[in-house]
């Protein structure tokens, strides 16, 4: 106590701080985190739960372990229409996630989907387990930092582990890329077509991969379409381009050979003043030449159309007036030229590429020489749609179209979803020509190897790198957990049969027991696998050196 008359001083440049405040945000973090996990933990696998996101609002409540406090996390899709599917891609973008750690979950899956294509519900589930382990690791007084460091050292060494057990393939093996894709496929909701649509996504990548440049193959020049009517089974891979839209005259064409194409970017109606004007006819006189200078501009224009010899006309959407008017659909229904119109702005690269041409932009350059042959164009009956079908192109760029069909529109998308996962799998072995085992083999070699080198070290990282080991169990857990297998069951005799040196031994979710993975064909590429435990890692490393959240004023 300060004597009498004598008031103490605070010494200044010390104030308050809440040693506990870190803890308890990190321990929030990771518990929002752990919630994204759990949410989609279930749809891992060939025989996962699908999930159908809408716009009912569903609450997930949570509790801190530190301070005890119950947090809500709102899953609520954005655009209210229903989605069923077990991408967990789509499940996490379609979420409406409010914890900010949460969100960083969320684009570690779209970060995935954009690196390997593949994969995207595993990362997520591996994440969650890496998560438990470190905070296991930090309730026995290890440091974030600490942690942090040794787990990116588990990463590296799991990732050689990886590589050491992959085995090369030649692209030219076709067999075992199908194999590849239609393992991705099994774990869809349309796994029962993985025999038609594997091939189509082998056959597709390989069209538009151009020799020596293997490692930049663009999915972008596979167009996916949908059209509505008949079943999966009806899915075709078309060596050409598809229009979505009918052909626009009434009495024109619908089906021909020997065709002469024209791509146009320019109007073939009356020219229109601008949005701010007007021109008012008074007089029948007027309106009458008004209405021949239209007729004598729009005829022009269609006369140099049959000049050029242009059988076949692609006009862009125009966005201030018809890009093509009644009339000139009337002179070139006469003159035998079919129209396909409302070409989209963002289409028009794809089509330039697959033609091999240029759009014309003017009528002064409508000449033959602009002009791209094919042998047939034709109209083809869909369910009841119809669409346009453009085959044998002179020069075709390296581009191909898949027609997807589907009974209704959520079979329709979720058989979209999945071609394109398999797409990314096969270009995932174009840029990287290596295979591992799937079934769970990869993951419980991983924690062997990692447990054994965990005995050769000393202080934290035997720690961390066994505690990496064990997380890595999760995706053989769950696997066996979503088979309605016992996971302790299956994990440990997962473990006894590779300890013995059974390394492609993995879980069998059809027989219900462990065979040897590769003899079932259940293969992935070593890319997704790697990429997988890449991002997570780094995810958990973000997460983890997380001491404070600072509001921003607005």
């Amino acid at each position: 106590m300060a004597p009498k008359g004598v008031v103490s001083k605070k010494p200044q440049g010390q104030a308050y701080k809440d040693k506990s405040k870190p803890a308890d945000v990190r321990a929030s973090n990771i518990n929002a985190a752990k919630a994204v996990s759990d949410a989609i933990r279930t749809s891992l696998g060939p025989r996962g739960m699908d999930k159908m996101v809408s716009n009912t609002i569903i609450y997930i409540q949570n509790l801190c372990v530190t301070k005890r406090e119950s947090f809500l996390r709102q899953i609520q899709s954005g655009n209210g229409e229903v989605t069923i599917t077990n991408d967990g891609a789509t499940i996490l973008k379609q979420m409406n996630v409010l914890h900010p750690a949460a969100k960083m979950l969320v684009e570690l899956s779209r970060a995935q989907d954009v690196e390997a294509g593949d994969g995207t519900t595993s990362v997520v589930v591996v994440a969650g387990a890496l998560l438990d382990a470190a905070e296991r690791l930090l309730h026995i007084g290890i440091h974030p930092t600490a942690i942090s460091d040794s787990f990116q050292r588990c990463s590296t060494k799991a990732v050689q582990i990886l590589t050491e057990m992959s085995r090369p393939i030649e692209l030219s093996d076709r067999e075992i890329l199908i194999k590849s894709a239609s393992t991705s496929l099994n774990s869809k909701v349309v796994s029962q077509q993985s025999s038609t649509l594997a091939p189509l996504a082998v056959d597709a990548v390989l069209k538009v991969t151009e020799a020596g440049q293997e490692d930049r193959v663009d999915l972008k020049n596979i167009k996916v379409i949908r059209s509505l009517g008949g079943t999966i089974e009806d899915t075709e891979l078309v060596d050409g381009l598809v229009f979505t839209q009918r052909s626009a005259g009434t009495n024109g064409p619908k089906r021909l050979e020997k065709a002469k194409i024209g791509l146009i970017q320019f109007c073939i109606s009356p020219p229109k003043t601008d949005m701010d004007h007007s021109v008012v006819v008074s007089d029948y006189a007027a309106m009458d030449r008004v209405l021949k200078e239209e007729r004598a501009y729009i005829l022009n224009i269609v006369k140099q159309i049959k000049k050029a010899g242009c059988n076949v006309l692609l006009v862009q959407k125009s966005i201030l007036r018809d890009a093509v008017s009644d009339l000139a659909l009337h002179f070139l229904d006469k003159i035998k030229v079919m129209v396909i119109k409302d070409v989209e702005r963002e289409d028009i690269e794809f089509v330039c590429k697959s033609l091999s041409c240029r759009p014309i932009a003017s009528l002064d350059h409508f000449v033959a020489e602009s002009l791209v042959n094919a042998d047939l164009v034709e109209e083809v009956a869909s369910g009841s749609n119809k669409f346009v079908k453009i085959t044998g192109i002179q020069n075709q760029g390296q581009t191909v179209s898949i027609v997807v069909r589907g009974s209704n529109k959520l079979v329709l998308e979720e058989a979209d979803r999945s071609i394109h996962d398999a797409l990314c799998v096969v270009r995932c072995l174009v840029k990287n020509r290596a295979l591992i085992a799937g079934g769970g083999a990869p993951e419980i070699e991983m924690a062997l190897q990692l447990a054994a080198h965990s005995n050769t070290l000393d202080g934290v990282d035997a720690y961390c790198f066994r505690a990496f080991a064990e997380a890595m169990e999760v995706i053989p857990s769950t696997l066996a957990e979503n088979a309605g297998l016992n996971p302790i069951a299956t994990v440990t005799e997962l473990r006894n049969r590779h300890a013995q040196g059974e390394k492609n031994a993995g879980i069998n979710v059809r027989k219900g027991a462990i065979t040897d993975i590769l003899a079932e064909n259940v293969v992935q590429p070593l890319l997704v696998s790697t990429s997988a435990i890449t991002l997570a890692t780094e995810t958990i490393r973000s997460i983890l050196k997380i001491d404070d959240i600072v509001n921003t004023v607005t």
